[in-house]
């Protein structure tokens, strides 16, 4: 009888173990927190509509002492401003809150946000939450999204925002970095559209749904990314497409004949930094392909702001921030040479860990 109950215990266990076993996974993915500060809701990627209101929802994950969380929108490529709650700080360009949410709200540090009634495109919607540290002051930590908004009415008017026809360059003029067009010079069309709720919105990306053409290639030439490059004089005319409309610009281009290759901006490699280490980014690898000296121009594209000092600097540098989690820190760069002809972007992302 004892050998017996012996077997139904082992056989007991057995199958004990076998069903804990196909258990143990699910009650993992069921019971285990988000270790870090997470927006919840939006979803990244979600598609939304401008101007509507969303609800936003935020994991506290393991950080504690959260006093207040600041909620801010940026295009996907928008350079991060100082983040304050008011326009306070002297000589600085502070970013717009959105919305100020502390523990007694709706979802509690969440809350009802209005998506931009201007935004159209991919979005960054940024969460920066600011955690008490006692006598030792406080510091922030952040997470962001990014989500698809559309305008909620139809596309009814295309708008170039130049002068019309676009006159560039004057024949034998000069430059110092940038101030004049010139022969190479890689730019933007500044182009907005009307849609049918009276809303004005800016469309010069593709992410917004344009694309380019030009009639003349030998004048102007269409870039990846909405940019567009001079490369000889004469006229052209640029055709914009956007949601089955479209809007001509007619351009004369009339520069400096001497031949000149735009610079080639180089960010350098992505990297993997510790919180509290100095980050120094590198701009050295950019060149050009005559040998010319280069003016370099940096701005962050992602994550909450950090103090970029040099940026106009081939190597700035940054203090790498407290994190609770990994974050990344996105940086452009653009090089300009002597005769004024601007790089294409050149991006690089500082992942920093705690």
């Amino acid at each position: 009888m004892i050998i017996a109950h012996d077997l139904w215990l082992r056989k007991w266990m057995t199958s004990t173990q076998i069903i804990w076993q196909c258990l143990f996974p699910l009650c993992l993915t069921m019971t285990s927190p988000i270790h870090a500060f997470t927006i919840t809701e939006p979803l990244a990627g979600a598609k939304l509509t401008a101007g509507s209101p969303i609800t936003v929802q935020v994991d506290l994950g393991n950080d504690t002492g959260i006093m207040k969380v600041r909620y801010y929108w940026y295009g996907e490529q928008d350079e991060a401003l100082v983040e304050q709650d008011d326009s306070s700080a002297i000589g600085s360009i502070v970013a717009p809150v959105a919305m100020v949410s502390s523990a007694g709200q709706d979802p509690p540090f969440g809350g009802r946000l209005n998506i931009p009634q201007n935004s159209i495109g991919p979005m960054r919607l940024l969460a920066v939450a600011e955690v008490s540290r006692g006598r030792l002051g406080a510091r922030s930590i952040f997470d962001e999204v990014i989500v698809d908004v559309e305008p909620p009415a139809a596309l009814t008017a295309i708008d170039f925002e130049t002068d019309k026809p676009l006159q560039l360059g004057r024949a034998g003029q000069s430059s110092a970095f940038g101030h004049v067009d010139s022969m190479g010079k890689i730019f933007e069309l500044p182009v907005v559209a009307d849609f049918a709720d009276g809303v004005s919105r800016p469309i010069t990306t593709p992410a917004s749904g344009t694309s380019y053409e030009s009639s003349n290639p030998q004048v102007i030439t269409i870039l990846p990314g909405g940019f567009l490059q001079i490369v000889g004089n004469g006229k052209t005319t640029i055709t914009l497409t956007n949601r089955g409309k479209q809007g001509t610009l007619d351009v004369d281009v009339n520069v400096n004949d001497e031949p000149n290759e735009p610079p080639i901006a180089d960010a350098g490699q992505n990297r993997t930094v510790k919180a509290g280490s100095k980050v120094t980014l590198t701009g050295l690898i950019s060149r050009d392909p005559e040998g010319e000296a280069l003016y370099y121009s940096w701005s962050q594209v992602r994550g909450s702001k950090v103090p970029l000092l040099d940026v106009n600097n081939s190597e700035p540098s940054f203090l790498a921030p407290d994190v609770s989690e990994s974050r990344t820190y996105r940086f452009k760069l653009r090089v300009t040479d002597k005769k004024g002809a601007d790089s294409l972007p050149a991006f690089v992302d500082v992942t920093v860990e705690p």
